[in-house]
């Protein structure tokens, strides 16, 4: 063999090496995440001739399949209430699915290995093969109330609530919304993809969920944020600091109300929360300094990547600050922070359970076709974010702007419960402020946190957002 031949034969037996590796790298290893992959969009059209699990709020199927009859082999999904769960459950159409639909696939289409041996029964004894059940975490009432709050607004926004000490998934709502209904028929192919068009291009945004994946400056509700740095790096609710009627951070920053917050003396941190001072928060910030500022956000859960919950959450962001001018406005909310409404329901509920945020989760178990139960939620502690002398400190502040001599946020107040919250108008590039709220009930046995957005609503937290948040925790605490 002439040496140009050997050479082509050796770079020929080369390429089928690294094919053959690269085969059987995908079979062994890569074959599941693959054929998961919300791109891949052979598994969805498959799924169209598959008995599709339901998917479960409650008691209610919010989801299932029904046969279309005739001379089809092919299932149409159905959802009830389908505007209200369209947030979380997303929607299962010819060729793709978002939410639940997409991040739990291969349980609801029955092709996950865990159902492999149910799967083999069935077939022995002739059953109908069918996908297993997901049960969500998510209270029907307090999904119900997000999302009466938030039109009742008639405003773009997101409310997330969260068990303190699980981090179960209790409503996760996000305005506008759509019908997943009119994407999802198997008969009307043509107008269910020009339906899914229009929502695409839609300039509101209804397929984007805002509680998981859209970032906001937080504006007040971060100098929870704030606060805790300064309790936990030897600060008490009395420790004072100057909080003037403006500060100089390269442009005057003013509190909302045009004037100092302790009459012009240094103001303590308690009531600086409870009255949500500007300057006296900016300087601590700037005392505390960037390192320590942003260790702290990092522990509430900040700059973690993305997070599944399933369903993969967008991270939130707190830049390492050195100008002190940057970090004095990024102690309250502003100037490079950027965070999802889960995350700050994440922080609320870090203070509501001793300091431990637990990890957000949205599928409570898995359900063969048999109602074996092949998946249970096991909650884990996600961060320690602070101590639990800190939390105490921070939910006695707390509960003072709700019900303080001065309160920010007296619109969360539920008769006879103590309620801890937070209020916070964030400003934008453009347009109005965005309007926050975060809290948890009852401060003393906290069984649900939350965090509400109302984006552009150009007044306070304290007024728009807070009674979205009280409607949602009343929910909760009332089941």
């Amino acid at each position: 063999m002439n040496k140009p031949i050997r050479r082509l034969s050796i770079f020929a037996l080369a390429l089928f090496g690294v094919l053959l590796l690269n085969v059987s790298y995908i079979q062994a290893f890569a074959a599941e995440d693959l054929r998961e992959h919300p791109f891949n969009r052979r598994q969805f059209a498959e799924s169209l001739n598959t008995h599709r699990g339901s998917i479960i709020v409650g008691s209610q199927e919010v989801a299932y399949s029904e046969p279309v009859g005739g001379d089809s082999d092919q299932y149409q999904r159905v959802y009830e209430n389908g505007q209200l769960y369209a947030p979380v459950v997303g929607a299962f159409r010819a060729g793709s699915a978002t939410g639940i639909e997409a991040a739990e696939n291969s349980f609801l289409d029955g092709s996950h290995e865990s159902l492999a041996v149910n799967n083999f029964r069935d077939m022995l004894t002739g059953e109908e093969p069918k996908g297993a059940d997901v049960t969500l975490t998510i209270n029907a009432d307090a999904q119900q109330a997000a999302m009466d709050g938030l039109e009742a607004l008639g405003k773009n926004g997101a409310a997330v609530a969260l068990d303190p000490a699980t981090g179960a998934v209790l409503a996760s709502y996000s305005n506008p919304t759509y019908d997943p209904n009119s994407v999802a028929s198997v008969t009307e192919t043509d107008q269910a993809a020009q339906n899914w068009t229009e929502l695409e291009s839609a300039e509101q945004q209804p397929l984007l969920n805002r509680g998981l994946n859209q970032r906001y400056p937080p504006g007040s509700t971060f100098k929870i944020v704030t606060a805790a740095a300064a309790l936990e790096n030897g600060a008490t609710p009395e420790s004072t600091i100057d909080a003037p009627e403006t500060l100089d951070l390269g442009a005057p920053l003013p509190n909302a109300w045009g004037g100092p917050c302790n009459n012009g003396a240094p103001d303590s941190l308690a009531h600086s929360i409870e009255i949500s001072c500007n300057t006296s928060m900016a300087n601590w910030a700037i005392q505390l300094g960037g390192q320590t500022m942003q260790e702290q956000a990092e522990a509430f859960g900040f700059n973690q990547g993305e997070m599944e919950i399933p369903i993969t959450v967008t991270e939130s962001l707190s830049p390492l600050e050195t100008d002190p001018n940057i970090l004095g406005r990024s102690g309250i909310g502003q100037a490079n922070i950027e965070a999802t409404p889960l995350q700050m329901a994440m922080v609320a509920a870090g203070v509501a359970n001793d300091g431990d945020v637990m990890k957000p989760y949205l599928v409570e178990s898995v359900q063969n076709s048999n109602l074996e139960e092949v998946e249970t939620a096991q909650p884990e502690v996600y961060t320690t974010a602070i101590s639990s002398g800190t939390a105490a400190d921070l939910t006695e502040m707390m509960i003072g702007v709700t019900a303080g001599d001065e309160a920010s946020g007296p619109g969360a107040q539920i008769p006879g419960i103590d309620v801890a919250g937070k209020t916070g108008t964030a400003e934008t590039a453009s347009g109005p402020t965005h309007n926050w709220f975060i809290s948890f009930a009852p401060a003393d046995d906290p069984q649900v946190a939350v965090a509400v957005v109302v984006e552009h609503g150009g007044g306070s937290g304290g007024t728009l957002a807070a009674p979205i948040a009280r409607e949602i925790m009343e929910a909760v605490i009332n089941e």
